[in-house]
């Protein structure tokens, strides 16, 4: 697709849209005359061939209304309930149809809009069924969801893109699409749909200040109203719809704003590339240990490097050639970027494999690692165009980036559906790690098996728990414990208390010839402290008062508990003097530990002990 042919297409009744002389809708069999506009209601049509329709806001918001009121009513008590999975999907249904109608729709060929929100909705409602009901407890995996809300928004511009030139035959392939024309609309749904949001935000928070106004009064029905979410729901639809549709009646100074906010962008472009270049050379020096031993996750930071790239270059050069940055210093950066993003994207992938080594596979790398494949593909076409267009690459890589939209909506789509359990690969993975003694029974997670990873990593536990799998002592221990917690949290507990070696053989008792007293231990345990230590010491200061340390790993810090017994017997955590953590790291396998008596001041106020002065 050359240049020429994408700046016949950014036009609001350009070329791309004349069959024989006539308009798309002309070819359609319309008109092609402009409704005549209503009193008070003037719109600015991006596109000639959308008439002006005065009652979109009053109507979007409508839509909008309902749509929040029943997915307030669907999602009421539904994180609670075990049986939500339906519910979830519904609930999910009503948002994305509705949204994705408020977003796309128009006069014109507005049933197309009707069906293609609704299928949209009832694909990521299936998702979000099939996934409420995937994990034992009901928790829900985003992934999952994020992927078929992303197909959804990629689809978005595509099919506004085809309903525009509808009744041009030439254009009935997504990737011969006209790219300005598409470009245009993706940046235009994000434009009107973040300012939908804010708007929505906005309307809320005026009802709030009205509220506390008459709140001065003593009038308090605006203030208990918005404390009801059955009121609050319906109120931010309507705010969103009703933005929505004045903000697209007004879509050509949408687009006008959204082009000033590329141009602003572009002035970005020669700061990140110079410092890509410096990054990447730098790299030459120090090799890549020293962004592993960062602390940072090297993957997702050069994931977002590269995203930010792709942003800034395609600010710069813009939907179509005439939208281009003249400045030649702006143009090389853009290209600088384009091409940055394929060794951006093999750092990440190298950090994903070496994390992939180390700790195998979950359903959260499984998702960074298509993340990474989608950077690489963009860094090969990145390179390529620059390679091949040289200054002209622009016009190499626009075409490129619409098949690669394609191709992303496509898997997105697909990995969304169940047809790749994520969850049943990252339990094989784990538990062949665990078979080779890569990692010990003691810090394998047991609840993300039980929790996590679905019915496949259920199943393997009660393989555990039956001797099928694994030595039947230590695992099939803590398979069970795992499998019979009602919630991750206290599974984590459960097991915990399985794999972690006794209290009584992690505890130093102090000073040395101290007896523990009777009845400690177990109030020690009962209150669950130490439990998750890598180990504890208690001095023993009289026969009625013990000071509990604890340390969770070797370097870590050093917290302490003072229990007293009172004078029933019992003993109890002193609260009136809360644990302390230390400023130096100490182990206490083998730290001397001592009690000293010191001399202090302290303000009284009426005999009262305050805050320590000295």
């Amino acid at each position: 697709m050359t240049d020429q042919t994408e700046n016949s297409a950014v036009g609001v009744t350009g070329p791309v849209d004349k069959l024989a002389g006539r308009t798309g809708d002309q070819a359609g069999g319309r008109t092609g005359h402009a409704w005549p506009k209503m009193s008070g209601f003037e719109a600015a049509r991006l596109d000639d061939a959308d008439d002006a329709w005065p009652m979109r806001p009053w109507i979007l918001a409508a839509i909008c209304a309902v749509a929040g009121l029943a997915f307030y009513h669907l999602v009421e008590g539904t994180f609670t309930a075990r049986n939500s999975a339906v519910t979830a999907g519904l609930a999910a249904f009503v948002a994305v149809s509705s949204l994705s109608f408020a977003l796309g729709v128009e006069r014109r060929r507005w049933t197309w809009a009707a069906g293609f929100s609704l299928f949209w909705g009832a694909v990521i409602g299936f998702i979000m069924w099939r996934i409420a009901g995937y994990a034992h407890d009901g928790h829900y995996g985003a992934w999952p969801v994020f992927s078929a809300i992303l197909a959804a928004l990629i689809a978005t511009p595509f099919f506004q893109t085809r309903r525009d030139v509808a009744a041009d035959r030439r254009y009935w392939k997504l990737w011969q699409l006209p790219y300005a024309r598409l470009h245009n609309h993706a940046w235009n749904d994000a434009v009107i749909g973040a300012a939908g949001v804010v708007f929505a935000g906005i309307t809320l928070l005026l009802l709030l200040l009205i509220g506390g106004m008459f709140n001065t009064i003593g009038i308090k029905f605006i203030s208990k109203l918005m404390e009801e979410g059955w009121f609050i729901a319906p109120l931010a639809g309507a705010g969103f719809g009703g933005a929505v549709g004045l903000l697209r009646e007004r879509d050509r100074l949408v687009s006008v704003m959204q082009r000033l906010v590329m141009v602003t962008l572009s002035v970005l472009a020669p700061v990140l590339a110079v410092a890509a270049v410096m990054f990447l050379l730098s790299l030459l020096g120090t090799g890549l240990g020293p962004l592993w031993a960062s602390g940072f996750s090297a993957s997702v930071m050069m994931l977002l490097a590269a995203v930010a790239a792709v942003l800034l270059a395609n600010a710069v050069i813009g939907n179509v050639a005439e939208d281009s940055a003249r400045n030649p210093i702006l143009l090389y950066c853009a290209a600088v970027l384009a091409a940055a993003v394929l060794p951006f994207a093999v750092i990440a992938a190298a950090a994903m494999l070496m994390r992939i080594g180390q700790y195998g596979w979950t359903p959260e790398r499984l998702w960074g690692a298509v993340a990474v494949l989608v950077a690489l593909g963009y860094g090969v076409i990145g390179v390529y165009a620059v390679a091949r267009g040289r200054a002209g690459f622009a016009a190499v890589l626009r075409p490129l980036q619409q098949i690669l939209a394609i191709k992303v909506m496509v898997l997105a789509a697909l990995l969304a559906l169940p047809l790749v359990d994520f969850g049943g690969v990252s339990a094989r993975s784990q538990v062949a790690r665990l078979k080779s003694g890569t990692v010990s029974a003691e810090e394998f997670d047991w609840t993300a098996m039980a929790f996590d990873y679905g019915p496949t990593g259920r199943t393997m536990l009660q393989q555990m728990v039956d001797g099928k799998a694994g030595p039947k002592g230590a695992w099939g221990q803590s398979a069970k414990a795992a499998l019979a917690a009602d919630n991750r949290w206290s599974s984590r507990n459960e097991v915990k208390a399985v794999t972690s070696t006794p209290l009584e053989q992690r505890m130093r008792i102090l000073p040395d010839g101290a007896a523990m007293p009777d009845g400690l231990v177990a109030k020690l345990k009962s209150d669950r402290v130490c439990e998750s230590s890598y180990m504890c010491a208690a001095y023993i200061v009289a026969d009625n008062q013990a000071i509990i340390l604890s340390q969770y790993g070797e370097g870590h810090s050093v917290t302490q508990q003072s229990y007293v017994k009172n004078e029933a017997g019992a003993w109890r955590a002193d609260f009136q003097e809360p644990g302390r953590a230390s400023d130096k790291q100490p182990d206490l396998k083998t730290a001397d530990i001592r009690l000293e008596t010191v001399t202090r001041k302290q303000l009284l106020v009426d005999g009262t002990a305050q805050q320590l002065f000295e």
